[in-house]
């Protein structure tokens, strides 16, 4: 057994320095409880305001004449990092080591959980994971994956800093419209990981309305367009099925609108002759034979409308509204078209590269911490490696709250719905940080009707209560279906899978080299202890670490205080010290 000496700290001082000394054994695979301590006076919450206003010392991007970073970045600097054949470009928020600290020879990538931006890991300057990680010596930068925080899609500099710059300030409007207790509803149009009004209605409710004048040419006209997008697949983002899945919605809900009426058989006649233009390789033919059957469709309405029955008052303004709303669907599924997947095999690998050339390690290495779906990535990329015979050019690995295999999680489950691939369809997109700021009123205020709701985030008095309500407010963003579908496979006999299928996360762990401490918090509701150590038992058990923070009466740890609890800069950050240092 090795025996590791760490300090603890009573608060964060900004010097890093440490009063007192105590120790923690690591032992591969076993249960390990810290000792219980006195709980420290909650943090005196100085804002990051002061801060977070200064220039950049370096540079906002790759052009190093810009020095303004968004008020919302409390990060030394902020990075861009372009995506390969994409117009994404990552946010990568850096932290750089003090002078006095003591060097290192690898930088730290940090990676967020699902739909979470890079605020959880840099709540306040009393805490913050990236702070007190930098301060140790590491040169620490927090990847903000694609749709999330200040990730943003831009063509040139500019763009791409007035949609951060929108983001930094739709996140403080929101927490400002609870805090004056209104409905937190309105988000920036365009911007990437949050949804515009219209949007957030459509996905919302699941209800035609009643739209505006009758335009018999326009209406073809848009017809039209969603025939032709759906005869090409919109161009890649939908398989051959999941295109008739598409249309055969749109086609019942005119149907809907044409129910008991002496036009319903006309209407069938045009919906068969439809469904099979679609299913063709589209041409010039094609597209003609769309436009024609759109018009013939539009003018069995108008002649319903002019029948005068009663089925028929507002059908014009009806179908209308159905368009509208249909168009904005495939919009939004072309807009949060990415899945875990992505996530493994293009974001983390291009911020990979990026840190490796600004830090240049000699041994082109970087050593990484995950967060719930940050430590599944990791798990996953060296489970890829093990497959492929490939090295993952990482020094060491640190998961906290994760794991392969979900079934054992109650509160997850409620996504199980989202498995359905037409449901996808459905609902492209989750808007779960505008969901979470809307309910955040009902858990934290009397008479606590979504309680429950923060004990998923945090155990009780672990978190300040400040801190937690900025946390909600402020970390979450809009999370594509595609990705909670391949999240869900967790749930299976076969652990997290590729999006084919195919591939078993779980299966090539055994082939890693690379050492692993695997971190659970003792009342996580979210990735229960027992997840997170049955994944850690399938790595070789000479390079893999099981830790389990919590005691029996307390304190104890959920989902999210392994990261922000008040307890976690005195005991979990400096095991995570200690375990990095070893292999740095």
């Amino acid at each position: 057994m090795t025996t590791l000496q760490f300090h603890s700290q009573s608060r964060f001082e900004s010097d890093i320095r440490f009063a007192s000394s105590t120790s923690c054994s690591f032992r591969p695979r076993r249960n390990f409880t810290l000792p219980r301590r006195f709980r420290p006076r909650p943090p005196s919450l100085h804002s990051h305001s002061s801060t977070s206003l200064r220039p950049l010392p370096r540079a906002f991007s790759n052009d190093p004449a810009v020095t303004e970073k968004p008020s919302i970045c409390t990060a030394d600097e902020l990075h861009y990092v372009p995506l390969p054949n994409s117009d994404w470009r990552l946010a990568l928020w850096r932290y750089h080591p003090p002078p006095q600290a003591l060097p290192r020879n690898h930088p730290l990538l940090l990676l967020s959980g699902l739909g979470t931006n890079a605020i959880g890991y840099d709540l306040s300057p009393e805490s913050s994971f990236a702070r007190y990680m930098s301060g140790q010596g590491f040169d620490t930068w927090i990847l903000e994956f694609r749709g999330a925080g200040l990730s943003v899609q831009a063509s040139n500099l500019k763009e791409l800093k007035q949609s951060a710059d929108a983001v930094s300030e739709q996140i403080e409007a929101i927490a400002k419209s609870v805090a004056n207790e209104v409905s937190p509803q309105k988000q920036p149009t365009g911007v990437s990981g949050y949804l515009s009004d219209s949007e957030f209605y459509f996905l919302r409710e699941d209800s035609i309305g009643i739209g505006t004048a009758w335009d018999e040419a326009k209406l073809v006209a848009e017809l039209t367009e969603i025939f032709m997008r759906l005869s090409e697949r919109l161009s890649g983002f939908l398989s051959e099925s999941q295109s008739r899945l598409i249309s055969t919605k749109l086609l019942d809900q005119i149907s809907k609108l044409l129910e008991d009426s002496q036009l319903s058989e006309r209407f069938e006649e045009v919906r068969i002759k439809l469904a099979n233009v679609l299913e063709k390789q589209q041409n010039s033919v094609i597209a003609s034979q769309i436009r024609d059957l759109s018009q013939r469709l539009v003018n069995i309405i108008e002649g319903g409308q002019r029948s005068v029955s009663p089925q028929f008052i507002d059908i014009q303004e009806r179908l209308s509204s159905t368009i509208e709303d249909f168009q904005k669907q495939l919009d939004l599924i072309v807009k949060y078209d990415w899945d875990f997947d992505h996530y493994l095999e293009e974001d983390v690998p291009a911020a990979m590269e990026y840190i490796r050339a600004q830090t240049k390690p000699k041994d082109g290495k970087l050593l990484a911490i995950g967060h719930s779906m940050g430590g599944i990535l990791l798990y996953a990329m060296l489970s890829r490696c093990g497959s492929e015979g490939r090295e993952p050019r990482l020094k060491a690995v640190v998961t906290m709250a994760s794991a392969l295999d979900y079934r054992c999680s109650k509160p997850l489950k409620v996504l199980l719905p989202l498995a359905d691939p037409a449901q996808a369809l459905n609902v492209p997109a989750v808007p779960f940080g505008t969901l979470l700021a809307a309910a955040y009123p009902l858990a934290s205020r009397p008479p606590y009707v979504l309680g429950w709701l923060n004990d998923l985030i945090s155990a009780e008095d672990m978190m300040h209560p400040e801190l937690l309500e900025k946390l909600v407010l402020n970390n979450f963003c809009t999370i594509p279906t595609k990705l909670i579908m391949q999240l869900t496979s967790a749930f299976g006999d076969k652990g997290l899978c590729n999006r084919s299928g195919k591939l078993s996360y779980r299966d090539h762990l055994n082939k890693s080299n690379v050492p692993v401490l695997a971190i659970a918090g003792d009342q996580d509701l979210i990735c229960p202890p027992e997840a997170v150590e049955e994944t850690a038992k399938l790595f070789p058990e000479n390079l893999v670490t099981y830790k389990l923070f919590g005691e029996p009466h307390g304190p104890h740890y959920a989902h999210y205080d392994l990261v922000g609890g008040r307890l976690a800069m005195e005991q979990v950050y400096p095991c995570i010290v200690q375990f990095l240092s070893q292999y740095d």
